[in-house]
Order: structure tokens, then sequence, then C-alpha cells
């Protein structure tokens, strides 16, 4: 289903639902958060559904906010036992490996940079909580992150819909265009683990070889 059909399907609340669902809960990876918040300000920009800006901005924000919190708490409690799990249909040991790495070369700031990429969005505050990471520190950077992530893509939806005559024309394409923006950072993370590997590769072979000739040599 669209971000369209999803908001008119499910209304304000069933919005907030989603992007509390895709903040901190596993099974709501893959939902499409960007697109939905960007599509929710277009439409509100053009008084459909009885979407109300403020009540978007504030709904999403907190739900945002809230979802990132359980996550948080999810990864305290249960967390180690969880990337203990073998992959099934839903959960794949990929996920967390790809979101721990972001981690890893992000540090506090990835609970910010995460809002903007998914499935790393999901599965980040539930790596800061098997991390332990302060949780001071992490309520600062959640709240930071929701605002920036909730209230800036809605707010970006609003006015390119209240400025843009017939907007909502060229809806599908602006979709499609957050979608591939969004997906960007991890393809591009994905290649460079890909590249690493291979000089890896090339450099344990090429050790072999040396290790070889020296026997050879030696013999």
């Amino acid at each position: 289903m669209s971000p369209e059909k999803l908001i008119e399907t499910f209304g304000t609340i069933g919005l907030f639902v989603i992007i509390f669902a895709e903040s901190g809960l596993l099974i709501g990876f893959f939902l499409p958060g960007d697109s939905l918040l960007f599509t929710a300000g277009l439409l509100a920009s053009q008084g459909k559904f009885g979407l109300s800006l403020p009540i978007l901005l504030i709904g999403c924000f907190v739900a945002a906010v809230a979802g990132d919190q359980v996550g948080y708490m999810f990864g305290q409690r249960v967390g180690p036992a969880l990337f203990r799990r073998p992959d099934s249909r839903i959960f794949k040991q990929q996920y967390v490996h790809r979101a721990n790495e972001f981690f890893e070369q992000h540090g506090k700031k990835t609970i910010v940079i995460a809002r903007f990429v998914p499935v790393v969005r999901t599965f980040a505050p539930i790596l800061a909580g098997v991390g332990e990471m302060r949780y001071r520190s992490f309520v600062t950077f959640n709240v930071l992150g929701g605002l920036l992530w909730a209230v800036g893509v809605t707010t970006a939806g609003y006015v390119l819909g209240d400025t843009v005559p017939s907007i909502d024309r060229y809806l599908l394409p602006i979709i499609a265009g957050i979608i591939l923006i969004s997906v960007l950072p991890p393809a591009i993370e994905v290649l460079r683990h890909r590249r690493r590997a291979r000089a890896l590769s090339t450099t344990e072979a090429e050790a072999a070889a040396d290790e070889l000739e020296h026997i050879v040599n030696d013999d």
C-alpha cells in the first residue's frame, strides 16, 4: 500500500502507531517511515483526510521518541538473547550486523543519523540498550533525532505541498525519490563492505602465496 493509502485507511492515529512501531519495534523495520511522514505533511497542506500540521508534528515527534525509548529498554532486557537467535522470515542477523557497524562507525550520533536510514533506524535504539549506552545521553540524542526526523521531514512535505501548485500529481515520483535517497546510505555501506572483504581476501591470498614461496625456497 502507498503512503497516501495507508494514511487514508488508518488516519492520523494509525500514522502515529506506524511511526512508533518503525522507531523501535522489530516488526516495524519494513514500514515506510520517511515517505509516510513526507506524504502526511504534503496531504496536510492540501487539507486532505482532516490532517492538521500541528497535530502531525506533535504526534509524530512523540511517537518517534517513544518508539526509540521502547527499543532501548527492549535492548537492555532481551537484546543479548535476541542476537543469538537464528535467522527467520522476519528477523535476520544481517540487519543487526548492519546496524552494529553503523553504530560503531558513528558512535552516539548514530541515534540521530539512523533516523534517516531504513532498517538501521529500527535497530539502533535496541543496540544502544544492548551496549549499555548511558541513558541520559541516549535520551538527549533520541529527542534531537526525533525532532529532526519527524518534525523536519513532515514540515518539508507541508512546505513543498503549500508552495508548489498541484504537487500531488507528482507524489509518486517524489516518494520514489525519498525511498531512493533513504536506501543510498546502506547501499553505499554494503559496497564498501564488499570492497573491504575483497581487498582482505586479496591480501590473504598474497600472504598465502608468499608463505608458500618461502616454503618452496627453503626446501
